[in-house]
């Protein structure tokens, strides 16, 4: 909750306002001693009733415990209405909680139901586990919303992710007979503070330290192999965005796979985050050992790879196969990092002897924000401690066992 500026006036309410919010707050039982809303405020009572009613029943005619949606007719109306009474922020909550409380996923197969919700991760996580059922008159419509949420993500992702990794991979190529154009001043000012010369006021640079020429070759391989279990939803599409930035970067070569008891290599995908995102099937057992087998299968340069997996860690497969795969690629030079989730929905659930299994072994293993993934990845190809480097985020790290 955020903290109330007391020098700020606040505007007084008026106790009928008072009256009409707690009536929303506390429902239809509260009309005897808050009064009876009319206008807006009893339109917004009906959409939030449709939706949090506890009796069962409620106004897009579905039943809580009957596990149908409602008519088309009624659920276009109630999406137009919280629309009209509330702020994006509020709509895609409420949206989402429609999705789960009520299973009106049977919306999303409609084109007329998709033009009108408000577009986010989560229904975009909801069209994906969808994408083999959805009509063929419905997917253009869902291809549209996807694109919406993609395009967004990219626009306020995109810039923080190129810089900070391509900033990361100049100042992790060191050069020590740098040009003049590379040098890196601040690093080569304060190695040579012990040739200051206090009567010239000046430093003598006995040694130069500069930025990485640049080469056409990729200085890094990064691998993101992600859980398509269904608890990992938003966190496949954060990380299908990510993949698709790096691959855009020639000093990258980035690989995406994703798996559950099958594994799927989308890098060949990663030019277009939508039909990759088409091509993930959310759901499914959960086999992390094969995935990363596969991984190891593919890197080529063990010291300048990141691997990076994220899964909550409920391993289907041969938890001591994975283990000693994991022991293998750490002790070939891999960086090996585990992020139990990659989303803003807060703590996740994951395995937690699992994750300090491989704590023990040398793999970090904690939930990052999308924020907060730049950096990490900024991090990782300077070789810095993810563990130190987590900490100093404010991010909580799986001890070791």
């Amino acid at each position: 909750m955020s903290e109330l500026n007391l020098t700020t006036p606040v505007p007084a309410l008026s106790n009928e306002t008072r009256l009409q919010r707690w009536r929303l707050v506390l429902g239809g039982e509260a009309e005897t001693s808050c009064g009876k809303l009319s206008g807006a405020p009893a339109e917004m009572d009906q959409a939030l009733s449709a939706l949090y009613d506890p009796d069962g029943k409620n106004g897009l005619g579905a039943s809580r415990r009957g596990g149908r949606g409602g008519s088309a007719p009624s659920v276009a109306r109630w999406l137009g209405d919280i629309r009209k009474y509330f702020p994006s922020s509020v709509v895609q909550v409420m949206q989402h909680d429609a999705l789960e409380r009520l299973n009106l996923r049977d919306m999303l197969l409609q084109p007329e139901m998709l033009e009108s919700v408000q577009p986010d991760v989560h229904l975009v996580a909801s069209l994906i586990s969808l994408s083999q059922v959805i009509p063929a008159s419905t997917k253009d419509t869902a291809r549209m919303v996807v694109r919406k949420v993609v395009d967004a993500l990219l626009k306020k992702l995109e810039e923080p992710m190129r810089s900070a990794v391509t900033g990361a991979l100049d100042r992790s190529q060191r050069n020590r007979r740098p040009r003049h154009s590379e040098i890196d001043w601040n690093r080569t000012i304060r190695a040579n503070l012990k040739h200051w010369q206090p009567e010239y006021r000046t430093i003598v640079p006995e040694r130069l330290i500069g930025y990485g020429r640049k080469s056409r070759s990729p200085q890094r391989e990064v691998v993101l192999c992600i859980d398509q279990s269904g608890s990992m939803a938003a966190s496949v599409v954060y990380s299908s965005i990510f993949g698709a930035v790096m691959a855009s970067l020639p000093a990258v070569a980035t690989k995406l796979v994703v798996f559950d008891t099958a594994i799927v290599d989308l890098t060949e995908q990663l030019d277009d985050p939508v039909e990759l995102l088409f091509g993930v099937q959310l759901g499914g057992g959960t086999d992390i050992n094969g995935a990363v087998g596969y991984c190891q299968g593919i890197i080529r340069e063990p010291r300048n790879t990141i691997l990076v997996l994220i899964s909550d860690l409920y391993e289907g497969g041969v938890e001591a196969n994975l283990l000693r795969r994991a022991a293998e690629l750490v002790a070939s030079g891999v960086q090996f990092i585990t992020l139990l989730a990659l989303s803003d929905e807060g703590a996740p659930s994951y395995d937690r002897a699992l994750a300090a299994k491989l704590a023990a072994l040398g793999v970090p293993s904690f939930a990052c924000t999308p924020d907060a993934f730049p950096g990490l990845m900024a991090a990782a190809i300077r070789k810095e401690d993810i563990n130190a480097w987590a900490a100093g985020q404010g991010l909580l790290t799986t001890r070791k066992a």
